[in-house]
């Protein structure tokens, strides 16, 4: 563990057993903020200059919008955290090429957007928007936390004809869980931090860790799941997929890869071919 992972274990963990509340803030203040913001790659630049910007707001925060085409037949791209809509960029001229629209964001500390830190609650608040400015979409492609958040919106009032999901997170309680565990921080600043999550985030809802576990969900949530995760996920562990797997049986269809990790895995050609492939499936043409 580096100097600054260590120093936090040994001031949370001891302050906790005195002071859970004081320990809950501060271990949530670490755990909503991005620790730094992606910049669009070389590789990414051409796709995001031909993006319409669209300026949207939430929770107080200006976030960009991207829209490819005319807004005819959506698709909709969930970004996950520490990234931005950019990393999307191998799929968008494909999407065009089967005549559909791409819209996206960054979401609120991320990317181009304002603010400093966002949630899934802000993720689906956009996504409804978009969906009443656009209607219902073809269908979703997401990434790491865009997963989770998609699955919540889908149960929650989004509309899709798919949803394909790559290194996924399939329920909220996940992100405290790996938070602490990658700290070294103890049950008890956990308990402190889902008080605090709760309360801050989700107006002191504590359903809401059910309401966006989308294993638990499945009976609500009716559309064709493509799920792609590395074996080797070293951010999102690969039982996520197999949650998801277990509660949606036939109607999910799982791609385990090797090599890939977390992040490569979206720009990876063959993930690409796949997603592209299973839209394709559900307008029923041919992809290119």
């Amino acid at each position: 563990m580096d100097p600054a992972r260590a120093l936090i274990r040994t001031t949370l963990n001891p302050t906790a057993r005195i002071a859970p509340g004081l320990a809950g803030r501060a271990a949530f203040e670490l755990f909503r903020h991005p620790l730094r913001r992606s910049r669009v790659r070389p590789a990414e630049q051409e796709v995001h200059r031909r993006a319409a910007r669209e300026p949207l707001t939430v929770g107080g925060s200006q976030v960009v919008g991207y829209r490819w085409g005319s807004g005819e037949r959506p698709v909709l791209l969930l970004h996950g955290w520490r990234s931005r809509a950019s990393r999307f960029a191998p799929f968008v001229p494909r999407l065009q090429a089967l005549g559909l629209s791409v819209l996206a964001f960054d979401a609120p500390g991320h990317g181009d957007s304002g603010g400093r830190a966002t949630s899934v609650l802000e993720y689906r608040e956009l996504a409804l928007r978009l969906q009443e400015r656009y209607g219902p979409f073809e269908a979703v492609v997401a990434h790491s936390l865009g997963v989770c958040a998609a699955f919540g919106a889908l149960g929650d009032g989004l509309r899709a004809g798919r949803l394909a999901a790559v290194s996924g997170v399939s329920e909220v309680g996940f992100f405290p869980s790996a938070f602490c565990a990658g700290l070294g921080l103890d049950g008890t600043v956990e308990r402190a931090l889902r008080q605090r999550i709760e309360q801050d985030l989700f107006g002191g809802d504590a359903g809401v860790w059910e309401r966006y576990d989308a294993a638990a969900r499945a009976a609500a949530i009716g559309l064709p799941v493509l799920v792609l995760h590395d074996e080797g996920d070293e951010v999102v562990p690969i039982g996520q997929a197999h949650r998801l797997e277990r509660a949606y049986g036939d109607r999910l269809d799982l791609v385990v890869t090797r090599g890939l990790g977390h992040r490569r895995i979206v720009r990876e050609p063959a993930v690409v071919d796949q997603v592209i492939g299973f839209i394709s499936a559900g307008l029923g043409v041919t992809a290119a």
